[in-house]
């Protein structure tokens, strides 16, 4: 035998046109290569562990929370808070309650929940009561059938609430960013706009981290938002505040965007749906930082809701007159889904919850039940790089640096020094931003090395990769996050977490995040659907299939189930 593999050896070489000596010299070097990535690989793995643990350990001696959850007040019988924007609309064309009655019972909820989740952080409440009054006159006296009702105002009375982001004539537009802490908007974003000529009415504005660059929703100019199903929980960022309100059932709907899963992650946390659009489909207008080059790209404007229909309703107003570019969707026995359950095992985030995977597996199993679809794994190698692409799309885009933007651009934050004043007090910053201006300073650096290009050609690859896998017929179901929310102050412990959200931002793919359910903690459960360019209904149409599954859809977070 031994003679035979070495006679075999002596063929593959010759097939190669490689002297022996030479091959196994390319092999012995491989081989170390191998193990010295290997090594390190682990130790990466090990240390983000280690500084895991570490969070632990300070936040429960430094940043203690309390033993017991803090429920918040029952939603009783008042329907309106549960039910879906299509159900208020048409009760209201009917005359079956008044948009005022809707507008107060929302203004109610919130005043109920909003002091123990720091989430709607300025309001137009008296406006929004006028505004509701006009629009009952107009039911009253109008010649307009309830379907010609229906097909002018589809929103008609149904109050919203938007991230701090968007502009909202009259109130303040901070961006979560000291600096901005006394600009009022003087007019409306453009997607404010298109909703209120369907007859939406704005009634406040919601929580974000500072410049909305963090995955938990905390500022030096309104504190720190909080979980509805556990306030001791973090809501993500940075539309945390948004799905905060979601998840509360105090607000109609909300509008959220989405640089690196701001939508997807905090409506994840916070138990509702949300909806990251293909690139392009939606106007960004009227948001704060103005963000240019590349960072545009990754950039949408889109829904978080407790209802799936309501993706469908808002999706299709917010895309005004983009529809034509829209994939119809399929037969639904003819999809083809795939799935997987984690990255790969990139060093630089957390491993996916046991939890997570088995509801997502239900869900698979929910489809190949119904309709006899088998899922694949994807597979998908690169998906292993998604930290390293997202983070280098964002250093290599043209924008204004992050460390000018926290100073409105009139000068530069230096971060270093801000976090020596941050120890005593005397910063007007939080430690994620001045984190990320030190990353910023260290990317700078590493844009002119080889690694830069080559995860910048990686994601260009990897796009094309999804595209040509899902095309217009599949959808890939991916976890939101590798665990349910997480503490306050733990993301500082885990930055890489967010990093399966943020990669389809690059790829500029619609992504859909499904509720599924709780935890045995009673924290949300979800997961990602993925679907082509243009295939947002299908991915939307896809959440409203596991909504009509026994274990999907928003779960109120009170006592009154």
């Amino acid at each position: 035998m031994s003679i035979f593999l070495l006679k075999l050896r002596s063929l593959l070489y010759d097939v190669a046109g490689i002297d022996a000596p030479i091959l196994e010299q390319m092999a012995y070097k491989g081989a170390i290569s191998a193990i010295i990535t290997t090594v390190i690989t682990e130790v990466l793995r090990q240390g983000y562990a280690g500084l895991n643990l570490l969070g632990i350990v300070l936040l429960k001696y430094f940043d203690p929370v309390p033993e017991k959850k803090d429920p918040l007040p029952p939603i009783g019988n008042r329907t309106i808070l549960r039910d879906s924007v299509g159900r208020i609309v048409e009760r209201i064309r009917k005359r079956e309650i008044t948009a005022v009655e809707v507008v107060q019972t929302f203004i109610d909820r919130i005043n109920e929940v909003n002091e123990r989740l720091t989430c709607v952080v300025d309001h137009r409440f008296d406006e929004a009561i006028e505004e509701a009054e006009k629009i009952d006159r107009m039911v009253k006296e109008t010649n307009l059938s309830e379907e010609e009702l229906k097909e002018k105002y589809p929103l008609l009375g149904v109050p919203f609430t938007i991230k701090d982001f968007f502009s909202v004539k009259g109130l303040r537009h901070t961006t979560g960013l000291h600096y901005r802490k006394d600009i009022v908007a003087t007019e409306d974003a453009e997607i404010v706009q298109i909703l209120r000529e369907k007859g939406a009415i704005p009634i406040g504005v919601t929580n974000v981290p500072e410049l909305c660059m963090w995955w938990e929703s905390v500022n030096t100019v309104y504190g720190r938002s909080k979980n509805p199903y556990d306030t001791r929980h973090i809501t993500g960022g940075s539309s945390g505040g948004e799905a905060s309100i979601q998840g509360a059932a105090g607000s109609g709907f909300g509008i959220g965007s989405d640089i690196g899963g701001s939508i997807r992650m905090p409506a994840f946390f916070c138990g509702v749906y949300g909806h990251k659009p293909t690139y392009g489909l939606i106007t960004n207008h009227g948001q704060e930082p103005k963000l240019e080059g590349r960072l545009e790209e990754f950039l949408t404007t889109g829904p978080i809701v407790r209802h799936p229909e309501d993706l469908s309703l808002l999706f299709d107003i917010m895309v005004a007159d983009k529809k034509d570019k829209l994939v119809p969707v399929p037969d639904m026995r003819k999809l083809k889904i795939f799935y997987m359950e984690d990255d790969g095992g990139f060093p630089w985030s957390s491993p996916v919850d046991k939890e997570i995977k088995n509801a997502m597996h239900k869900a698979l199993k929910y489809f190949e039940i119904k309709y006899g679809i088998v899922p694949q794994n994807a597979r998908i190698s690169k998906l292993y790089h998604s930290l390293e692409i997202w983070a280098n799309g964002m250093s290599g885009a043209e924008s204004p640096p992050f460390c000018e933007m926290l100073t409105l651009q009139t000068s530069t934050v230096n971060p270093f020094w801000e976090m020596i004043k941050y120890m005593f007090n005397k910063s007007p910053h939080t430690i994620p931003a001045l984190l990320l201006g030190i990353a910023e300073k260290i990317a700078a650096v590493t844009k002119t090395w080889p690694r830069h290009k080559e995860m910048i050609d990686m994601g260009y690859a990897l796009a094309k990769d999804i595209q040509e896998l899902l095309g217009e017929d599949g959808i890939m179901l991916y976890p939101t996050h590798p665990s349910p929310a997480p503490r306050h102050n733990q993301p500082l412990f885990r930055p890489g977490d967010f990093s399966y959200c943020a990669i389809f931002n690059v790829l500029g793919v619609p992504v859909t995040q499904v509720p599924l359910g709780l935890s045995s903690k009673g924290l949300p459960l979800g997961i990602q659907v993925i679907g082509g360019m243009n295939s947002d209904l299908l991915t939307i149409n896809i959440a409203k299939e596991i909504r009509e599954s026994s274990f999907g859809g928003w779960i109120p977070p009170c006592h009154d189930l």
